[in-house]
């Protein structure tokens, strides 16, 4: 018998584990730049870290949506 073929996304590593890297990376990003707007006073640096804190909540609400939908789909 042949061994399964592991997947091509299986390969590169476990995608919770990419996820949770990019997530933790953005909010690094935006804590980065909100620690940038208290030292400069540049009002630009917290509209930046605003968005992207923002879109970092969205895009993990969306990751979590599919993990549940999959787990609603296996139960019916």
């Amino acid at each position: 018998m042949h061994p399964r073929a592991t997947p091509p996304w299986r390969r590169l590593g476990s995608p919770m584990l990419i996820f949770r890297l990019v997530v933790g990376l953005l909010l690094v990003s935006g804590v980065l730049c909100f620690a940038t707007y208290v030292a400069t006073g540049q009002t630009v640096w917290r509209q930046r870290g605003l968005i992207i804190v923002k879109w970092t909540v969205v895009a993990a609400l969306g990751f979590f949506a599919v993990l549940i939908l999959e787990r609603l789909a296996l139960m019916l």
